[in-house]
This record gives structure tokens, C-alpha cells and sequence, in this order.
């Protein structure tokens, strides 16, 4: 299922969240993607810290294209290209790296760098970010802090990444996030090493809630 990325911007922006895995073997990864997905979110950010990340996103892209699956953690342009090659729908960096955006705009995906000050966010839309993650969230004030930086930007479409849970979920949707991205909070290691898809079902359907339920606060205002 070949998708534009006008198409995978919209449908990212669509679901909210970007599940983030980072766990310890490919084969965990590949049942997480797949469970995620299942349980209605399918979206995932393939971080380069996972063994055999490249091959992870490239499985995904040949056995399951429903699922929107990214690359994370991408800190050069040669991991950049790798990842693109590997089927990579989009492209996420933990900081702004200009030479990824670069990448990303020759291969036409989606980029999604992280930033966190005024400067960074500005920076990064400027140079063509389709999100920008602000990045880590929670540890500089969390929901506060994006509401912060949208008085200022409101222009700019940002991720909470960092520290989301089920407790701060609809707070930082409310403030201004226009999607989350989620780790362990919607995929608990035990988990994935226990095979329990329904517990991943039921946080991936109470983090969609959440978004729908604070989207629809935010229409009624």
C-alpha cells in the first residue's frame, strides 16, 4: 500500500500518537508493530537503538503496509538514507540534525526532528519539518510547556514526546499537541516479552480515547 506523504503527514496528524519502540530484539519489535497496529494504532517509530532496526522497518513495509512505520533516532544522513531505502515512511531525530530534513526532502517522506527551545522549534519549521517533536516534554513542564511554546507559534505542528502517560495524555492534546508520542506507556515491555496483546489493545484504545475525547473539548470551545 504505497502511500504519499502528503498522505502519511495527514494520517499521522489523524491518529495523534506515534508508538516508539525501544526494545531489545527484532522479533520483539516486529510483534509490537503488529500488536500496536492491531489494537488500532498503525503507526510506529522504529528507533535505531532496536537490533536490526533497518531490517524491522523493511519486514513491516513488505509483510504489513497498513502499518505506517518510521524510523527514530536518526542522528546522520547516512542512517537517513539507509532507513529510506529500508521503506522508512518517515524520519524522527531526538535532536534538530538540518542535513536529515535535507534527506528527507529528496526522498519526499515526512520528517519529524526534535527540538525543544523557541529557537529549535522555529528553526526546524522553518527548514521544512512536517512535526516538530518537542523533546523531552515532560522533564521541562510537560503540558505547560506546549501550551508555552503554541501562544507564540501556533502555526507550528508539534509532538509531546518524553514522559506522556495515561495521566498526562489529554492534558498535553489539550494544550496544543497536535499528537503524542508514546514508549512503554502503550507498550510495556513485559508486555511484548509476555506476548499479551490484549493488555497493548487496551492502552492503545485508552490513548486513542483520550485523543478523540480531548479533540472533541477542543472543537467545542
Amino acid at each position: 500500500m504505497s502511500r504519499s506523504k502528503e498522505e502519511v503527514r495527514a494520517f499521522i496528524g489523524e491518529i495523534g500518537i506515534i508508538p516508539a519502540l525501544r526494545v531489545s530484539s527484532a522479533e520483539e519489535a516486529i510483534y509490537a508493530a503488529e500488536t500496536v497496529a492491531d489494537g488500532g494504532i498503525p503507526v510506529v517509530e522504529v528507533t535505531m537503538t532496536v537490533p536490526g532496526a533497518l531490517e524491522v522497518i523493511a519486514t513491516l513495509a513488505r509483510k504489513r503496509p497498513d502499518i505506517i512505520a518510521g524510523a527514530g533516532t536518526v542522528l546522520d544522513t547516512e542512517t537517513a538514507k539507509r532507513c529510506a531505502g529500508a521503506g522508512a515512511m518517515f524520519l524522527t531525530s531526538t535532536g534538530l540534525e538540518l542535513e536529515i530534513l535535507e534527506v528527507a526532502a529528496n526522498e519526499n517522506l515526512v520528517v519529524i526532528p526534535g527540538a525543544l527551545t523557541p529557537t529549535e522549534i522555529i528553526a526546524a519549521w522553518k527548514a521544512g519539518a512536517d512535526f516538530v517533536k518537542v523533546f523531552p516534554c515532560a522533564q521541562v513542564g510537560g503540558p505547560s510547556y506546549i501550551r508555552a511554546m503554541k501562544a507564540p507559534l501556533p502555526h507550528v505542528r508539534m509532538i509531546a514526546s518524553g514522559g506522556v502517560t495515561q495521566l498526562t495524555a489529554s492534558t498535553f492534546m489539550l494544550a496544543g499537541a497536535e499528537a503524542l508520542g508514546i514508549g512503554s506507556e502503550l507498550m510495556p515491555r513485559e508486555a511484548i516479552r509476555q506476548h499479551q496483546a490484549p493488555w497493548i489493545h487496551e492502552l492503545a484504545r485508552r490513548f486513542l480515547g483520550m485523543v478523540k475525547e480531548a479533540r472533541k473539548h477542543l472543537a467545542e470551545r
